[in-house]
């Protein structure tokens, strides 16, 4: 039985939310834009009871220093960034005690982009222009697998987590 993670009621009968933050990498604003407007729409589709939230950087440097900074469980990176790339961005989330998902996006998402990103461990390929159903499935199922993933760490490894909240 999965554990449902997104929602909580508290003492007063009232259900918290949980915000989704995504994190976009795209020195090109209309990325942003549009992930942003598709959250907008999306919202309930994507995960009940989850309020998902876009925050966008332009370079490797500033996400990496966002990332540095919160839990950010997903990350979305244009294939091309200047200066660097994807590659940079994974590089770096591997780093990480809590490695976010990280989603590669292009006009030219081709075979060679998917089989390589997904061989070095990107999460999945998004195809340019975004098309809302496809950004919904593809944020919607790598959410649930992190929550999962994080949901049977803590059962296996509870004094780990608390650990890494302290």
């Amino acid at each position: 039985m999965r554990k449902l993670r997104t929602a909580s009621a508290s003492a007063s009968g009232t259900i918290s939310t949980t915000t989704v933050t995504v994190l976009s990498v795209s020195p090109i604003v209309n990325d942003h834009t549009s992930l942003s407007s598709i959250f907008e729409r999306s919202e309930p589709i994507l995960c009940s009871g989850s309020k998902w939230t876009l925050h966008p950087c332009a370079t490797v440097q500033a996400a990496v220093t966002a990332l540095c900074r919160a839990r950010i469980p997903l990350v979305v990176t244009e294939r091309d960034l200047a200066p660097g790339s994807w590659r940079d961005i994974l590089e770096n989330v591997l780093l990480l005690p809590d490695p976010p998902f990280l989603i590669v996006t292009s006009r030219l998402a081709d075979e060679y982009l998917w089989a390589e990103a997904l061989n070095l461990g990107a999460y999945n390929v998004l195809a340019k222009p975004f098309d809302a159903s496809e950004v919904m499935h593809v944020l919607g199922s790598a959410w649930r697998h992190w929550t999962d993933l994080h949901d049977n760490i803590q059962v296996r490894h509870p004094q780990v987590i608390a650990a890494g909240a302290a």
